[in-house]
Formats: structure tokens, sequence, C-alpha cells
């Protein structure tokens, strides 16, 4: 309405109302002339009553994606801990595996957090809690990976075997890299990968506030980031496992492949430990080892000191130099032998 009309409302309100009524049934029929209805659309039914949620469609949402992409994880393109762009400094193992840096390792067995803080200054890049042979418990592989991993150093869990709520309750203390000894075909090394991995890529499970605070991260920023930066390492350590290991390595998922001597000369040859020239024990190191190369894979190994690690340097992305209990064991041994000469 303009200003004119609004200035004169009043007075002349009766008259426009009757006027716009007549132009409105004139247009009205004039339009019905030429332009007959189109008949109404059918309505919609009615919505059904539900309950449902939306927590209750993002769950049935994880809950189609477990039920009906079982191998998403062998056929995953998403980036691993080799092909990470991420970067985090306090993952110190992940980091010297990707500049080639040569990390050194080594086993820890003994429960202590004072214990594992005093390895952790000590210089190496990581510390393997054994939960496989150790005297470790579900509270002190938390508590070791508190410490070590505030001291700049990667905790690293070797798990006593490849089930998911073992591996799940590893992941949940925080670790960087998971260790699972004795895999021995491509089935149980492709379950593992899913068991450390996130949904889509996996089956892990979120319900922990400590994984985040070991990577010096929020839990959102953990979440987005987990599934390409632990590293998932594997032990070639059987016959099966040497016979297998082309088709293991080829796993997507699988970071790094890592040689148990001890077991692996076991296996093999029904001792240990192995002298180290035995035909047999050689090839299947060298087949381990090619079959890693071949599929993109880092490898380590153990060795029993550091003219060995230094020797290994050439072969191996990484070692681990001994364990805790026979570091400690051989110094006092040689510092005795001396003492007593």
């Amino acid at each position: 309405m303009s200003s004119c009309r609004l200035l004169f409302a009043n007075n002349t309100n009766h008259h426009n109302h009757h006027r716009d009524a007549q132009h409105t049934r004139l247009v009205g029929q004039h339009h019905r002339r030429h332009h007959p209805p189109a008949a109404p659309p059918p309505l919609p039914p009615p919505p059904p009553q539900s309950n449902i949620t939306d927590q209750d469609i993002t769950d049935q949402h994880l809950q189609n994606q477990h039920h009906h992409h079982p191998a998403a994880s062998a056929t995953m393109a998403q980036p691993t801990a080799h092909t990470t762009t991420i970067s985090n400094p306090r993952l110190r193992l992940l980091n010297a595996l990707k500049s080639a840096s040569y990390p050194l390792m080594t086993f820890v067995a003994l429960p202590s957090v004072r214990h594992a803080q005093v390895l952790a200054l000590t210089g190496l890049d990581a510390l393997i809690l054994d939960c496989e042979h150790g005297h470790i418990s579900d509270d002190a592989m938390h508590n070791a990976v508190a410490a070590v991993s505030a001291l700049g150093v990667s905790p690293v869990i070797r798990v006593r075997g490849p089930a998911h709520d073992v591996l799940k309750r590893a992941l949940d203390t925080g670790a960087h890299a998971v260790m699972v000894p004795q895999v021995s075909t491509a089935d149980e090394a492709a379950q593992i990968v899913r068991s450390c991995k996130f949904p889509p890529q996996g089956l892990r499970g979120q319900g922990s506030a400590f994984p985040a605070i070991a990577h010096a991260l929020t839990i959102p920023e953990y979440m987005k980031s987990a599934n390409e930066t632990i590293v998932t390492m594997i032990q070639i350590e059987t016959r099966a496992g040497v016979e297998n290991v082309e088709e293991i390595c080829a796993v997507p998922g699988v970071d790094l492949v890592f040689i148990g001597p001890n077991d692996l000369a076991q296996a093999l040859l029904g001792y240990v430990p192995a002298r180290g020239d035995e035909p047999e024990f050689v090839a299947a190191i060298d087949k381990i080892v090619a079959a890693a190369r071949k599929h993109g894979k880092w490898v380590g190994r153990l060795v029993n000191n550091g003219a060995l690690a230094k020797e290994a340097r050439s072969r191996y992305d990484t070692v681990a130099i001994t364990g805790d209990t026979k570091a400690i064991t051989n110094w006092y041994t040689a510092e005795l032998d001396v003492a007593r000469s």
C-alpha cells in the first residue's frame, strides 16, 4: 500500500475493500475460465510413530557398516603409518621410522614405573612392554605407558596374543604401537589390523580418555589420527609364518614385521639360541626380510648387543637391543667377574 493510501485509510477503508473484492472476483473468474484447476496431489501418509533417536540412527549406521562391509580393512585405501602426513612430535618411534633414523628399542619385562622411567631416560626411542613373557599386569601396563610417553619415548606393547579384547585393552593405554607374536596366516594378520583400527577400517571401540593423553591430543584429534599413526607390528616366528610370509606381508595395515629369532629357531631347528649360520634359519630370515621389502613394510628384529645393532642397521629399519632382565644380568655378571678376578 502506498503512503497516500495510508494517509486516507480511515476515510476510504470501506470503499477500497468493496473495490478490491470486486477485482478479486473478476480475476478469479477469468483465471478459472482459461486455467482449469489441476487435481490436488494426494496427501502423503502420516509418518509412523517411532521412538528412534538421533543416537539410535548413528548406532544403526555404524552397525550397518560393520555388518555389510566386513572386508573394509582388507581393501583399505586410507593412509597408514607408512603414508600418513600427520605430524605429531610425541610419536617418536613413528617419526624415526618414517625418517629412516633407525630407532632403537628394548624389551621390558619388569613392572615398575620407576624402572620404565629409568630406561626411558637412557636414549632409547621406544620401550616394548612385554605382556607376552614379562611380569607386567594390566595395571602395570597402563602405568608404564603413561610414564614412558610423558618422557617423550614411544611405548610399544607386545600383547600375549591376537584376541580382539587384548588388543583393544593394550591400545586403550595410549600405546604408540602394538606387537603381536606368532602370526602365522594372512587371515590372522587381517584380523589384527581390524582390531587396531577404528571404524570404518576396523572394529576398535572408543571409550577411554587415556589414549589421547599419551599422544598429547584431544579425544577427537586422537580419533581422527589413530588409524594412521599407530604402528601395527606382527612377529614371524613359526614355520607356518615363514611359509605364509608373502601373504601376511601383503595385508594392508600391517606396518612392521618383527623377527623373533629365538622362537623362530625353536620352531625350525628345535633348539635355542641359533648359532646364526644354520642354512634353514638363514633362509627363513632372508625370506621374511624379502617379503617385507616387497610389500613396503618396515622390518626389525631382536639383537643381543650394541655391536650387533650397528651391524643390523644396513638391513633393518629398527632393532630391539636385548631386554631389561638380560641386560641387568649381563652387566652384573661382567662387573662381578672383574671385581673378583
